[in-house]
């Protein structure tokens, strides 16, 4: 094996040059990282405080797959979202380009499947809400680190995602990935 060809691990100490390789057995919860600093108003801190009381923690999985040891490196973070998550209006302050595995998510009039994707720009506000069998996504962003801004709703707004997560956390408790079926 000459040297070209060699797989290396990441390590924090020295970044190597070559391939790195990250599996989703062994990612870390993107919380775990540092890699995402949550940021928001008090409403909006007390509004997803709300959701978590009613079950939001047990609606989603966000894994680091890869998080460069260069600081302007690239972080690509596995998302799973369970039947109905809905997500509360945010921002991040980096570019994210978003491709979905499996599943489904609404945005808007639009329904995007496996196979779709969507770009956002820095400071966007955006939403979504995933399908009744959930979503599997990939982002992948240009960056280490990024925040999420929670806006602040209304309280009509916060009342509805409450809802959702109580409608659903038993649900979310079993639910398994959706199949991830090839478009051809």
């Amino acid at each position: 094996m000459s040297s070209a060809d060699e797989v290396h691990s990441a390590t924090p100490e020295r970044p190597r040059r070559g391939i790195t390789i990250f599996r989703e057995l062994e990612a870390p919860r993107v919380h775990e990282t540092g890699a995402m600093v949550h940021h928001g108003s008090p409403k909006g801190q007390d509004g997803i405080q709300r959701m978590r009381v009613a079950g939001l923690d047990d609606g989603n999985v966000l894994k680091c797959l890869y998080r460069s040891t260069d600081p302007n490196g690239f972080t690509l973070v596995y998302v799973w979202f369970k039947g109905n998550f809905a997500l509360p209006v945010h921002t991040h302050n980096t570019d994210c380009l978003y491709y979905i595995i499996s599943g489904e998510i609404h945005m808007g009039k639009n329904v995007l499947t496996a196979g779709d994707g969507f770009f956002l720009p820095a400071e966007t506000p955006y939403s979504y809400h995933a399908g009744p069998q959930g979503v599997e996504l990939l982002e992948f962003r240009a960056a280490t680190e990024f925040d999420i801004v929670i806006r602040d709703g209304t309280e009509r707004g916060w009342e509805h995602l409450v809802s959702v997560c109580a409608a659903n956390r038993e649900l979310w408790k079993t639910q398994r990935p959706p199949t991830r079926e090839p478009k051809v």
